[in-house]
């Protein structure tokens, strides 16, 4: 179990602070969670927000990200932790948008400088590190979606960051001598679950394009995101491979699938994922999916087999 510190944006009012602080004692004495000790930026963090107007996703910045290193700095040296939870104080949104996000619709326009916050201490201190947002208390809402309840009932959204930190894998640096059995590899995945237009986040692309490796990515259609990036516009769709399973309990064959299998829900991503665990092309659980197996027709001059058509299932 990692050893958790927690850092505390110093732009926070005090009851904010306090209120977070309650939340650590909580999860200390409730769940038994390692969370150690915490400190305040010397600096107010000061993060801005913003819709970018291109791509219609959510980003934005912190204006004194070195204050933010300082502190994990600090907590690494002092308490020797080696998992972060930073609670920047955000900007209370306007109207609308906390409307559309208590309705389960719209962009979470917290969620791309999260990102940027939690990538920030990640790249540079290999560690752990997720972030969870202070705002202002919200108003009561009569009509809230359930998608957003959870959230709505909290005070903060630090107790699943304490909680999902606590057992986060840590990183290691790719040295193949120092690794044990217990680690987890590229080549562990076997499947990539990803909205139908947001493929083109660096792993997702990484596993597509991998010439020793590639999983089986399965593109969500009832996910619809504001990107456009999807398995058509990247080159990854419909690329029919080979793939060795090893994990199958019984028997190690080959099964042949798309490089990327459009699903309409979730519902069905799990069933793709258990077929091709099972070592079971995942089109022969549909109707007249599977077409009738080709004929290797000719012979070269050296003696090697030739395919008079395609070999691949679609």
């Amino acid at each position: 179990m990692n050893q958790v510190g927690l850092v505390l944006d110093a732009g926070m009012e005090k009851e904010l602070r306090i209120r977070h602080l309650q939340v650590a004692d909580a999860a200390r004495a409730s769940l038994g969670l390692p969370v150690m000790e915490y400190v305040v930026t010397d600096t107010p963090l000061v993060v801005e927000k913003w819709i970018d107007l291109t791509t219609g996703q959510s980003t934005g910045r912190i204006r004194h990200p070195a204050s933010l290193l300082r502190a994990v700095q600090t907590l690494i040296n002092r308490s020797k932790v080696n998992a972060v939870a930073v609670v920047g104080r955000f900007p209370d949104d306007d109207v609308e948008e906390a409307d559309n996000y208590r309705q389960g619709m719209g962009v979470d326009t917290l969620a791309g400088v999260e990102a940027i916050i939690s990538h920030l201490v990640v790249k540079e201190f290999q560690i752990p590190c997720a972030h969870a947002p202070a705002l202002s208390p919200t108003p009561l809402c009569t009509s809230l979606s359930p998608k957003s309840a959870a959230e709505e009932l909290g005070f903060t959204f630090l107790p699943c960051v304490l909680s999902g930190l606590s057992n986060a894998p840590q990183y290691l640096s790719k040295n193949f001598d120092s690794l044990g059995k217990d680690c987890l590899l590229a080549n562990d995945v076997d499947s990539v679950i990803v909205p139908i237009n947001a493929c083109g986040g660096d792993g997702t692309l990484a596993f597509a394009r991998s010439k020793q490796y590639k999983p089986l990515i399965i593109a969500v259609e009832e996910n619809d995101t504001v990107l456009s990036d999807s398995p058509e516009s990247l080159g990854i769709e419909a690329v029919c491979i080979g793939k060795l399973l090893q994990r199958f309990i019984f028997f190690t064959f080959l099964v042949v699938a798309d490089e990327t299998v459009r699903v309409a829900n979730y519902w069905e991503a799990i069933g793709v994922v258990a077929a091709h665990k099972a070592g079971i092309d995942p089109y022969s659980l549909r109707r007249n999916r599977i077409k009738n197996i080709n004929c290797i027709s000719s012979t070269s001059s050296n003696g090697q087999a030739v395919s008079s058509a395609s070999q691949g299932f679609h």
